[in-house]
């Protein structure tokens, strides 16, 4: 199982909000690439990047620092926030991001992700499924459509996508622990490969995600839990990987 440590861009640092809230920010560092090139030098394979100021705004706003980050990275990038158009999926790819991850554009336009999935390759083309008490979450997580997780799946998996990052958003940045039961469920109804996020506190998340024994969980993305020192990305690696 992938550990992929979260790199959040805000105003150009690195942050973390509480469940998505902008109010409810903690500043961890201001050189976000200074913060991905630690996670590389401390044995991470993958590298979560999202781009917050680009989710509120519909657009991405810190090309650069995504750039600086892939050029300096030598593990591959996955890159989230305000990619809604396929101009702007071809120009990320260019910067040297590995894959990226569309959200609000899968469902207020789920044609485009198709698209997506034939002119780039389903291994380029990653969605984001957000709940938020039972719906799912868009634009940032500061909306919500009548929708459940799992309907938007099945609809994604029409479209010819094989990868999906889970987020209970009332969980994220809250370290009250995984939401393993609806990652599973998620898992195992739609076939998808699922990273999992939101909400991970300790090594112990990790283990409960291994030991439901679902081959196409491949990965977890810790975000708060790093950054606090709740989880040492060593031991969390050690653990996924043992």
């Amino acid at each position: 199982m992938l550990v992929i440590p979260a790199v959040d861009i805000r105003e150009g640092r690195c942050v973390r909000l509480l469940q998505g809230r902008p109010d409810q920010q903690t500043v961890y560092s201001d050189n976000p690439v200074a913060a991905a090139h630690s996670w590389q030098d401390q044995g991470a394979r993958f590298l979560h990047v999202v781009d917050l100021d680009g989710a509120f705004a519909g657009e991405p706003k810190n090309l650069d620092v995504i750039k600086e980050i892939t050029g300096v990275l030598k593990i591959p990038v996955q890159v989230g926030g305000g990619i809604r158009t396929l101009d702007t999926i071809d120009k990320l790819l260019n910067l040297g991001v590995h894959r990226v991850i569309l959200g609000t554009v899968a469902i207020n336009n789920p044609r485009l992700v198709g698209e997506a999935c034939r002119r780039f390759g389903a291994d380029k083309i990653v969605v984001g499924i957000d709940s938020k008490d039972g719906k799912v979450a868009v634009e940032g997580w500061a909306a919500t459509v009548e929708k459940k997780a799992g309907e938007l799946a099945r609809e994604m998996v029409d479209q010819g996508v094989r990868r999906v990052v889970y987020t209970n958003t009332s969980l994220d940045g809250t370290l009250s622990g995984v939401d393993v039961e609806s990652t599973v469920e998620l898992a195992r109804e739609t076939g998808l490969q699922v990273i999992a996020s939101g909400g991970v506190s300790s090594v112990e998340d990790i283990k409960r995600l291994k030991a439901a024994g679902v081959a196409n969980i491949e990965g977890v993305i810790l975000g708060k839990s790093l950054y606090s020192g709740a989880i040492r990305l060593s031991e969390a690696l050690a653990v996924a990987e043992g």
